[in-house]
């Protein structure tokens, strides 16, 4: 068993034929124009089968994006992650990729509708927030956002997956830290301090948090899709397959939480007396149509569980330190094995599969997300996924960038290491040093209470800057605690404002990107926590939970500080300490040997 997909048949087809299909769709629903999102009506990151449409419509497979189609152009919206893999994945004799954010959908729209026309939605598929900041900059342009009743797309989609069902399972109050009651009780006493009557729940992982269950719907995400309902007596009508659920879990769940089928959310929520709180970032625009039909009060505001899921508890915490620790050993395990083998000899699949193996012995219960496996210039592919048509044999001295994680009981993993296979490429020495620098940097960045990740992102990027180079990525994400790998409401990143807070857990993943030749990112895990500071102000920092060497033969230690050494030794005696015993004989040699420290005069 394999939990990685090296033949999927998500974004294969004749995409020039469903273009025209949902081209004359449209002109029977009266539409100049239809926005085909990649999200899902939970707005999620990783989405079923049954809910990829902008995969199957256009054939790019990334984890964000969107298409707007019109009679006579195709845009495929892209951020700089995905800038390469979609001119390899779409058609471009019949879709455009379009820069994105730079290039606004309003502004696109406005080129290619200079008359005006009608653009359809789905108001499932969208949060209020997309559809008001779209709609506001289109006015006085003539044209119109029209929601739909029945997704045009969907109607020519004959063989269209079915909905996922996967069995729904307990996650143990020792992991989780608190249980699912005084979770309910504490948020719906918030919600009646603020005077709403319930909150609505759309985002599947709060959900999850919140009542203790994990699932199977979505593929290395462990998350029971659904909708719920909170009201501000801590009883939950949960909106969700009832074939999830067994006997035994429902007993768990408790009379308090009613399992309800997904075809009767919106009467329910028609039938809601207000105010209901709704979150206007994560929320379908369908379900503040529903209420304001009803006339129900609307109370705008965050999803109740966001910071509290994105604030990790001792229990949390001891869990995702525990997960760390058996993901380091398969990480060493890998590369011990790696560092013994003819490159030559080995594929992107074969090392795919080598370290889900490693993984296994160590516990997962899924990878947290499909391995990234970049050798050569398929490294500088962002969000590389290696497919049998793509598998790429590997060569002596080029970069292997491998960007993987786990999923374990207690905790969730992702990790990224970049290596030479042999010596290192020309060319990749100095960004390699300067990408070190940068995630050395947010590791032993220390800030006063209130900074959010854009106050933090530069410290990463500033080497590379230097040099006349930048990466089109986020620094660093949000990761749940067994939940999913990517998680919000927090980043290191230039649009982020969330003020940072003790316990909550993000990547700390610098790159640098050459097209054509090579890929570098190093990435660990850092969780939030408070450091000394004088009397009356209270200072941040992060702790490293991520264990595993950073290979250091593409390091030119003369570009770097005696700090910046001092925190590459320390933290691979850290690693050497906390791993040895966990690791074979073989991979012991091969951590002493890695972990062994440097010093300022370079060997290159």
């Amino acid at each position: 068993m394999s939990f990685q997909d090296f033949d999927s048949e998500l974004g294969v087809g004749d995409h020039a034929a469903r273009l025209a299909s949902l081209r004359e769709q449209l002109r029977k629903d009266d539409l100049d124009g239809f926005i085909i999102p990649r999200a899902d009506a939970h707005q999620g990151e990783y989405v079923a089968d049954a809910d990829a449409r902008l995969a199957w419509l256009t054939g790019f497979t990334g984890s964000a994006g969107f298409c707007i189609v019109t009679a006579d152009q195709a845009g495929v919206f892209i951020d700089g992650r995905y800038r390469v893999q979609v001119k390899s994945q779409i058609d471009l004799n019949h879709f455009t990729p379009v820069p994105w954010p730079e290039t606004a959908p309003s502004d696109w729209l406005q080129q290619a509708l200079p008359d005006g026309g009608r653009i359809g939605f789905d108001p499932w598929l969208h949060t209020r927030k997309e559809i008001e900041t779209i709609d506001h900059a289109l006015k006085d342009s003539g044209i119109g956002l029209i929601a739909v009743d029945h997704n045009p797309v969907d109607q020519i989609w004959t063989d269209r997956p079915a909905p996922p069902v996967g069995a729904a399972r307990m996650h143990r109050d020792d992991f989780s830290g608190e249980s699912s009651a005084d979770k309910r009780a504490r948020l719906a006493a918030e919600l009646k301090k603020a005077g709403e009557a319930a909150a609505f729940l759309s985002l599947p992982d709060s959900i999850s948090w919140l009542l203790n269950i994990r699932g199977a719907d979505v593929p290395k995400n462990p998350i029971v899709q659904s909708f719920a309902v909170l009201s501000d007596d801590g009883q939950v009508a949960l909106f969700a397959d009832p074939a999830k659920f067994d006997d035994q879990l429902r007993a768990k769940l408790g009379n308090q939480v009613s399992i309800l089928p997904p075809a009767g959310l919106s009467a329910a929520l028609t039938d809601l007396e207000g105010p209901v709180r709704l979150d206007p970032a994560s929320a379908p625009e369908a379900a503040f149509r529903l209420l304001e039909g009803s006339g129900t009060q609307i109370s705008p505001g965050p999803d109740p569980a966001i910071m509290p899921k994105a604030i990790k508890n001792q229990a949390e915490l001891r869990g995702m330190r525990d997960a760390h620790r058996r993901d380091g050993a398969a990480m060493v395990s890998l590369l011990a094995w790696l560092d013994k083998q003819d490159p030559a000899n080995l594929t992107e699949i074969d090392v795919v599969r080598k370290l889900e193996d490693y993984r296994v012995q160590q516990g997962i219960t899924d990878i947290s997300f499909d391995t990234i496996m970049g050798a050569g210039p398929n490294g500088a592919i962002v969000h590389y996924k290696v497919s049998t048509a793509t598998n790429r044999r590997m060569a002596q001295d080029e970069m292997l960038l491998i960007d993987s994680g786990g999923q374990y009981p207690d905790g969730t993993t992702d990790i990224t290491r970049t290596l030479p296979l042999g010596n290192p490429p020309e060319g990749s020495v100095e960004p390699f040093t300067a990408v070190l620098r940068g995630m050395i940097a947010i590791s032993r960045a220390q800030f006063p209470k209130g900074v959010a990740g854009a106050h933090l992102d530069a410290l990463a990027r500033q080497f590379l800057w230097s040099l006349g180079l930048d990466y089109d990525h986020g620094t660093g994400h949000g990761v749940g605690a067994a939940l999913c790998v990517h998680e919000g409401p927090i980043r290191i990143s230039r649009i982020s404002n969330v003020a940072l807070q003790p316990g909550m857990i993000l990547s700390n993943e610098p790159g640098y990107y050459r097209e054509g030749a090579f890929g570098i990112r190093l990435e660990n895990l850092i969780v939030v926590q408070e450091v000394p500071a004088e009397p009356g102000r209270q200072m941040l920092g992060f702790e490293t939970l991520t264990l595993c060497p950073i290979d250091t033969r593409a390091i030119d230690t003369n570009r770097m500080s005696q700090d910046e050494i001092d925190w590459l030794n320390d933290y691979h005696a850290w690693v050497r300490a906390e791993l040895s015993p966990l690791v074979d004989d073989q991979s012991q040699d091969w951590l002493i040997k890695a972990t062994a420290p440097i010093g300022l005069i370079s060997s290159l």
